[in-house]
C-alpha cells in the first residue's frame, strides 16, 4: 500500500475540488466481506491526472462520467484517474471490501456471550480506503450521504439521524466534514435515548452490556449535557451537527474517536465491575475531551497531519478543563499531573521525540507515529501554560476568532496564531516559536540563599529555553498542637527566565518550583526542601500539589539522582496517609511496574514487592470501615498484582471475597487467577472453569491472558504460535496474550523466546498493519529483559530488519527505556 504524502496531498488539493460522496453498504452479503458502492461528486480546476485511493477485497467495476475504467489499474491502494479535463466529475466504484479484525476499517465481532454480531468503522487515520473510494485527505472536505442495507434485527447509527426502510437505514447527509470522519455502527445495539436544549442525544452497547450501561445512563448523560452546556458558554459557534451518539464498541483500539455526531468509545467504559471515582472521572473526561473535538477539529480541521496537536492538544486541554468546571469531577488536573502529564515528559526525553507542531510530517505513515504522549499529555500542558501566560480571556476570544473564520474549512498552525495574536498585546508568535517549534524538557531547579535579617532569597537555574510562567510554593511547618502539617505560606509568581534573586522571607521549611503544575518542566528541590519532603511530603495539603512532588520524584529516579529504593522508602512511609485516589493509583502504578519489575535487579525485587505488599496491607487495614471503597479497591488490585505467595490471593478466590470486603467480581477475579498462573498456582482446568463462569468477551481476554502466564513449555508454545505463528487473534486477544507472557518470574522459562522475538515482531506486523504492530511493540516486547543482551539484538533489529514505521517507532521508544533501565541500575546519571 502506498502511502499518501504531504506533497501529493497539496498537488491533489490544487487540483481539486470534492463536493458530495453518495455510499451505500451492504452488510447482509456474508461473515468475510460487504458491498461497497461510492458515488463521487468533484471537480478538477484544470486538466490533469489525479489518483483515487480504495483498499478493496475484490474491485468490481469503476466508471468515470459514465465511461468505464479497468479495475485492474488499481496499484495498491491507489485508482490511477488519467486525463481529467476541467470542470465537474462523476466517479463510480462498487467493491467487496473485507472485514477487519485488528480494530481498522470495517471492524466485525460476535459477542461470545449471546452470538450477536457488531460492526463498526474507525476510518482514522486513512483507514476509510478500506470501507469506502475516497480522496483521503483531511482537507478535501464533502458531504456525505450514506445508505447501509443491515440485517433484520439490526440499529444503524452514523453521522447524522438515520432512518430505516425496507430493510435499508438512510443517514441525513453530514455537513462538510473530512473523509476520516465519516462513521457507521451497525448491529443490534441496547440504546439508551434522550433530548437536551432539542438536540436528540443517544448511548448504545452491545446487548450483553444493556444492564451495566442502563444502571450509568444518568451519570453519563448529565456529563455529556453539562459538557454541551459549558462549551455554549465558551464557544460562540453552537454544536454543528444534528445529533450526539455516544456508541460504546467492542475490541477499540483506542480511547474514543471524535466521529461527528457519533462518537465511539471502547466499551470497557461500560464498567461490568466495580471502579473507582478516578475511573469515572477518567470515563468523564474522554467524554469531555470528545465533545471538544466537534469544534476542535470536526467544525474546524488540520488542513495536514503536522497540526495534529489542533485536534488532540485542544482536546485534551477543554476536557479536563471543563470537565474541572461543569460536573463533580473538581480535582481533574491532578488526574492529569499523575496519569498523563508524565506520559508527555517520557516521549519528549526518547530519541523519537518530536515538536508538539512538527515544521513537516512527510506522510501518512508518518503522521500516525506522533498520536503520542507529546500530542496529547505535553500538548495541553502546554495550553494550560498559555492559558496562564496569556489569560483566558484573551485565550478564549482568540479561539472563537479561529472558528468563525475557519468554520467546515481547514486550518494550519500559522492561522491559530494569527487568531490569538489579534486577541492580545502579546507576542504570541514568540510564545508558539519557543513552545511549539521545540522539543525536550527543561529543568528548573531552586538555589535558595540566606539574606539579611534572617531571610534567604530565591534564583532558579533553567536548563533549557523557555519562557515559563510559575507559582512557587513557599511552605513552613504547622506549629499547632498536633503539628504533623505543611503550611501553604504564600505562592509567588514568577515569569522565567528571570534575572537576579527574590527575595522569599525567612527560609520556608519546602520551597516547590511549579506549584499548582501551570507549566511542562522538571522541576528539582533544594537540599532542605528534599529533606522536608522525604519526612513529610503527606502533609502537604493539596492533592495537586502531592502531585507535582511525586512526579519530581519520579524523574528523579528516571534520571538517576534519586534512588528507586529511596522512592519506595517515600511510598511507604507516605503513601498509607495518602486521600487522594490518582495519586495512590499512580504511585503504585510507577513502584510496581517501573521500579519493582526494571529498575531494581532481579535479586531486589522480592524485597520490593515485599514491601509494596505491606503498604497495600496497610491501606486494606486503613480501609476496612468501608468509608473509602475507592482506596480499598486501588490496595486490592495491586495488593494481588505484588503477591509474592500464592496463600492469600488463592483464598479470596476460593472464597470470592476479600476479607471485609469487597467480593471478587469478574476483574478481581481474573486478577487473582492471572496472579495464580504467574506464581504456577493455578493450571488449565482452572482457567477453563472460570471461563464457563464468565464466558464474555472479557472473560476470554482473561484467559488467554492467564494461559500465556502459565510458567509451562507446552502453554508458552501454544502462547508463542497464537501471536506470531498465525494470524488469528484479534487485537484484543494479541493484546491479552501478550501480556500475559513475559513475567519477570519466568525469565530462564523464556529466556530462548527473546532473540525469537524481533524478527517475528517484524514479520506479524508486516503482515497485519500498524494495530497489530504497535500491540507487538508495546505489549509483546520482552521488557522484563532489562540486560546488554535485549539491547543489542534490539538495536541491530532497527538497523537490519527493517520494520514497518509503527513497529519501528515502539521499538526505538522501548529500546531507549531499556536503556535508561539499565543506567539506572548501574547508578548512572541521565
Amino acid at each position: 500500500m502506498s502511502v499518501l504524502t504531504r506533497d501529493e496531498a497539496q498537488t491533489r488539493a490544487e487540483l481539486l475540488d470534492v463536493h458530495h460522496y453518495t455510499i451505500e453498504l451492504d452488510l447482509t452479503t456474508g461473515d468475510e466481506t460487504f458491498d461497497s458502492r461510492t458515488l463521487i461528486r468533484f471537480s478538477a480546476r484544470t486538466d490533469g491526472d489525479s489518483f483515487v485511493e480504495v483498499r478493496p477485497d475484490e474491485l468490481r467495476s469503476v466508471t468515470l462520467d459514465g465511461h468505464p475504467l479497468d479495475p485492474e489499474a488499481l496499484d495498491g491502494n491507489r485508482l490511477p484517474l488519467k486525463n481529467l479535463t476541467a470542470g465537474e466529475h462523476e466517479l463510480r466504484v462498487h467493491a467487496h471490501m473485507r472485514y477487519s479484525r485488528t480494530g481498522e476499517g470495517m471492524h466485525r465481532f460476535t459477542d461470545p456471550t449471546d452470538g450477536e454480531t457488531y460492526v463498526y468503522t474507525q476510518l482514522f487515520l486513512d483507514d476509510v480506503q478500506r470501507v469506502f473510494a475516497a480522496f483521503d485527505q483531511p482537507d478535501l472536505k464533502a458531504v456525505f450521504e450514506l445508505s447501509v442495507q443491515a440485517p433484520e434485527g439490526w440499529t444503524v447509527l452514523a453521522n447524522g439521524i438515520t432512518e430505516q426502510a425496507d430493510g435499508v437505514w438512510k443517514a441525513a447527509p453530514t455537513p462538510l466534514i473530512s473523509t476520516y470522519l465519516v462513521a457507521v455502527a451497525a448491529g443490534p445495539w441496547h440504546s439508551v435515548r434522550t433530548e437536551h436544549r432539542g438536540l436528540p442525544f443517544g448511548l448504545h452497547c452491545r446487548r450483553s452490556l444493556a444492564p451495566h450501561l442502563d444502571a450509568d445512563a444518568e451519570e453519563l448523560f448529565d456529563i455529556t449535557h453539562a459538557c454541551y452546556d459549558r462549551y455554549h458558554e465558551k464557544f460562540d459557534e453552537p454544536y454543528p451537527f444534528d445529533s450526539y451518539d455516544q456508541a460504546f464498541v467492542p475490541e477499540f483500539n483506542a480511547g474514543a474517536m471524535e466521529n461527528p455526531g457519533l462518537v465511539t468509545f471502547r466499551d470497557e467504559f461500560v464498567y461490568r465491575s466495580a471502579v473507582t471515582d478516578t475511573e469515572r472521572q477518567t470515563r468523564a473526561m474522554v467524554i469531555a475531551h470528545e465533545m471538544a473535538h466537534m469544534w476542535f477539529g470536526d467544525l474546524v480541521t488540520l488542513k495536514w497531519w503536522d497540526d495534529i496537536w489542533l485536534n488532540e492538544s485542544f482536546a485534551e486541554y477543554m476536557g479536563y478543563q471543563t470537565l474541572t468546571e461543569a460536573t463533580r469531577f473538581t480535582d481533574t488536573w491532578t488526574d492529569f499531573g499523575v496519569t498523563r502529564k508524565s506520559w508527555g515528559y517520557d516521549a519528549d526525553q526518547r530519541p523519537s521525540t518530536h515538536p508538539v507542531a512538527p515544521e513537516a510530517v512527510d506522510d501518512t505513515a508518518s503522521a500516525l507515529l506522533n498520536f503520542d504522549g507529546i500530542s496529547y499529555a505535553k500538548g495541553a500542558s502546554v495550553l494550560r501554560q498559555l492559558v496562564a501566560w496569556l489569560g483566558d480571556k484573551d485565550f478564549l476570544a482568540g479561539i472563537n476568532t479561529h472558528f468563525a473564520r475557519h468554520k467546515f474549512a481547514n486550518a494550519t498552525l500559522a492561522d491559530f496564531i494569527d487568531s490569538l495574536a489579534g486577541a492580545t498585546e502579546r507576542d504570541v508568535h514568540a510564545w508558539a516559536d519557543a513552545w511549539l517549534r521545540t522539543t525536550g524538557v527543561d529543568t528548573l531547579t531552586p538555589q535558595v540563599a540566606p539574606g539579611e535579617n534572617g531571610t534567604c532569597t530565591l534564583t532558579v537555574d533553567h536548563a533549557g529555553s523557555r519562557p515559563h510562567h510559575i507559582a512557587v510554593g513557599l511552605y513552613d511547618r504547622d506549629l499547632g498542637d498536633d503539628g504533623g502539617h505543611l503550611v501553604l505560606r504564600e505562592r509567588l509568581h514568577l515569569d522565567l527566565p528571570r534575572n537576579g534573586a527574590h527575595p522569599i522571607g525567612k527560609r520556608p521549611a519546602l520551597l516547590l518550583l511549579n506549584d499548582g503544575d501551570l507549566t511542562y518542566a522538571k522541576v528539582r528541590f533544594d537540599p532542605e526542601s528534599f529533606e522536608t519532603i522525604r519526612k513529610e511530603l503527606s502533609g502537604l495539603p493539596e492533592p495537586l500539589t502531592r502531585a507535582v512532588v511525586w512526579n519530581a520524584l519520579r524523574d528523579a529516579v528516571r534520571d538517576g539522582e534519586l534512588a528507586p529504593a529511596a522512592y519506595l522508602e517515600t511510598a511507604r512511609a507516605h503513601l498509607p496517609l495518602e486521600t487522594d485516589l490518582a495519586v495512590v493509583q499512580g504511585v503504585l502504578a510507577f513502584a510496581s511496574t517501573y521500579i519493582a519489575d526494571h529498575y531494581l535487579t532481579p535479586e531486589e525485587r522480592p524485597a520490593a514487592l515485599a514491601t509494596l505488599s505491606d503498604l497495600c496491607r496497610d491501606l486494606i487495614r486503613r480501609t476496612e470501615d468501608g468509608d473509602n471503597p475507592g482506596l480499598r479497591l486501588i490496595a486490592v488490585r495491586h495488593r494481588i498484582d505484588v503477591a509474592a505467595h500464592p496463600d492469600t490471593i488463592a483464598a479470596w478466590l476460593a472464597d470470592g471475597t476479600v476479607p471485609g470486603g469487597p467480593e471478587l467480581d469478574p476483574e478481581l477475579r481474573w486478577r487473582v487467577l492471572a496472579r495464580l498462573a504467574v506464581l504456577g498456582a493455578t493450571d488449565e482446568a482452572a482457567i477453563a472453569a472460570e471461563l464457563e463462569r464468565d464466558p464474555s468477551a472479557t472473560g476470554q481476554e482473561g484467559a488467554a491472558r492467564c494461559r500465556a502466564a502459565l510458567p509451562d513449555p507446552e502453554a508458552k508454545a501454544r502462547a508463542w504460535q497464537a501471536m506470531f505463528g498465525s494470524d488469528d487473534l484479534s487485537n484484543y486477544l494479541f493484546t491479552a496474550t501478550s501480556r500475559g507472557f513475559w513475567q519477570p518470574e519466568q525469565a530462564d522459562l523464556v529466556r530462548t523466546y527473546v532473540p525469537r522475538y524481533y524478527a517475528d515482531a517484524v514479520a506479524v506486523a508486516g503482515r497485519r498493519g500498524p494495530a497489530i504492530a504497535d500491540a507487538a511493540g508495546r505489549w509483546a516486547f520482552p521488557a522484563h529483559a532489562v540486560d546488554a543482551e535485549n539491547l543489542r539484538l534490539g538495536e541491530e533489529c532497527l538497523r537490519d530488519a527493517g520494520p514497518i514505521p509503527a513497529l519501528r517507532r515502539k521499538l526505538v521508544d522501548q529500546l531507549d527505556d531499556l536503556a535508561r533501565a539499565l543506567r539506572v541500575r548501574q547508578g548512572k546519571e541521565i
